[in-house]
């Protein structure tokens, strides 16, 4: 089936779909009532297997655990049409329970596919997330349906521990459906169907226990939201999306959205509004759930705090890195050599020790990348940088406590070397000892100046820098140190 012919497919089972689902819920109750909701409950139930059978995913077996769920409820409440239609008997316990509470367990298990498909990797935050709302649904589910359902349950275990089951199978499934949206991934057409397919049930089901604590529920508009909700359920089965529903994060960079932060507030503020609430209606208070769950909400937060500052505290730790280190080679930047030197500035007057600055600029490289492109001039950086820092560090030119210094990138092909412990001669000896180590073959010119203990920083760089241009007009491949009187000599000279 082409892709214009799958999109009308999709739209007509959505008009179609929806209209059937109205027309059933405006019905009386009847049989004819009764068949058209099965008829439609099935139907979606055939339209997911088709979608899921069609589109291939590449982890089938989610959506097959939602599909299996959905059919487990259609068979549910066919049966207990068949009870109410053919046997004429309202059995409770009955076998239909044991379906229905299938589906909270099948369900359950297709959201936690879905959720560890999408994840990348560890997901802290999202997990203790779904937990903060999880413990705000489970205090509103004790208060409004757990415990006045044990009230009126029976006294046989069965029936108490079916009257429990009920409640806390939405909890379940609700915990993974918040686990769920607070994944990555992609947030396709399939996705909010599925989304929406798994509210839209949790909402009638929770309705519809909170309208059986009262009275014999027997049809009106609670039954909308489920025959919807098998509606988009097929929707997310059928659309060529939902191939993409498990498809990892492309970017698990940390976020923290002002949505999250606001459904996060309202999600532990359901304690103390459940309490304000009681006692503005003077309701019987439900103190020690309360207190509980605010306890655990109150750790859950603790924790979800510690977790943001300790990722601010990382993304702190590495802008600093990169505002100090050149991202292509590694090495320091200018900003860090210039603070560096003035520190070593401090030390070399403190401790009467020389200091002198190299400037050392790569020969002929706009040639190079002319020739081998800019991806090679990149690699000469790199190897080169790397190839003088181990030079470097094996010759022990900045080994303690006499002697310190930095190799850093200054910019372009140009770098920076700072020696302190090193006279003038020593420190050309130094640098003219990192030539043979080029990378490709390549060579360098550099310019050597020692620090008079009164110049600034500008100043030392601009002598250095002078005779490096000498190195270049000389032939290149050479170092120049600065002389006494500012006369550039070569090495040795």
């Amino acid at each position: 089936m082409n892709a214009p012919a799958r999109a009308l497919g999709f739209r007509l089972h959505l008009v179609v779909g929806t209209t059937l689902s109205v027309v059933c819920v405006l019905l009386p109750v009847s049989l004819l009532r009764d068949a058209l909701y099965t008829a439609l409950s099935f139907g979606c139930v055939a339209v997911m297997a088709v979608g899921v059978h069609r589109n291939r995913p590449r982890r089938a077996r989610a959506w097959w655990f939602f599909t299996a769920g959905v059919a487990t409820w259609a068979t549910a409440d066919l049966m207990w049409a068949l009870f109410v239609w053919v046997l004429h008997v309202d059995p409770f316990p009955s076998p239909a329970d044991a379906l229905y509470l299938a589906t909270y367990v099948l369900m359950a298990a297709g959201c936690w596919e879905f959720v560890r498909a999408r994840r990348a990797g560890r997901d802290r935050e999202g997990l203790i997330d779904s937990a903060i709302f999880t413990v705000g649904f489970v205090l509103l589910s004790w208060i409004f349906l757990v415990r006045p359902a044990l009230q009126q349950a029976g006294d046989s275990v069965l029936e108490r521990a079916l009257a429990g089951a009920y409640p806390l199978g939405d909890v379940l499934l609700l915990a993974l459906l918040v686990r769920l949206l607070t994944t990555g991934g992609a947030r396709t057409t399939a996705y909010r169907f599925l989304v929406a397919g798994t509210a839209l049930m949790l909402l009638a089901d929770c309705g519809y226990q909170l309208v059986s604590l009262r009275t014999d529920y027997e049809g009106g508009l609670l039954t909308l939201p489920w025959l919807c909700g098998y509606v988009a359920f097929a929707a997310a089965a059928v659309h060529p999306s939902m191939r993409r529903l498990t498809d990892p994060e492309a970017d698990p960079a940390f976020s923290f959205t002002r949505r999250r932060l606001l459904a996060l507030t309202a999600a532990s503020l359901l304690p103390p509004g459940t309490l304000i609430l009681q006692l503005a209606l003077g309701a019987r208070l439900e103190a020690w759930a309360v207190a509980t769950s605010s306890v655990v909400l109150f750790l859950l937060v603790v924790v979800r705090m510690s977790g943001l500052l300790g990722h601010l505290q990382q993304q702190s730790n590495r802008l600093a890195e990169v505002a100090r280190t050149d991202a292509l080679t590694g090495l320091p930047n200018r900003r860090t050599s210039d603070a560096e030197l003035e520190r070593l500035q401090v030390r070399a007057r403190t401790e009467g020790l020389p200091l002198c600055v190299a400037v050392l600029d790569l020969d002929r490289f706009k040639a190079f990348n002319d020739t081998y492109g800019h991806r090679a001039g990149d690699v000469l950086l790199v190897r080169s940088a790397a190839a003088w820092s181990e030079a470097l560090r094996a010759s022990g030119a900045f080994a303690p406590p006499l002697r310190g210094g930095l190799l850093a990138r200054w910019g372009g092909e140009e770098f920076v070397l700072l020696l302190l412990g090193h006279d003038l001669p020593a420190a050309g000896r130094a640098v003219d000892a990192l030539r043979g180590r080029t990378a490709a073959g390549q060579s360098f010119s550099a310019g050597v100046a020692q620090w008079d203990g009164l110049e600034g920083a500008a100043d030392l760089f601009a002598r250095a820098d002078a005779v490096l241009y000498t190195a270049k007009q000389g032939g290149r491949d050479r170092v120049v140190l600065a002389g006494p009187a500012g006369e550039p000599a070569p090495v040795g000279g």
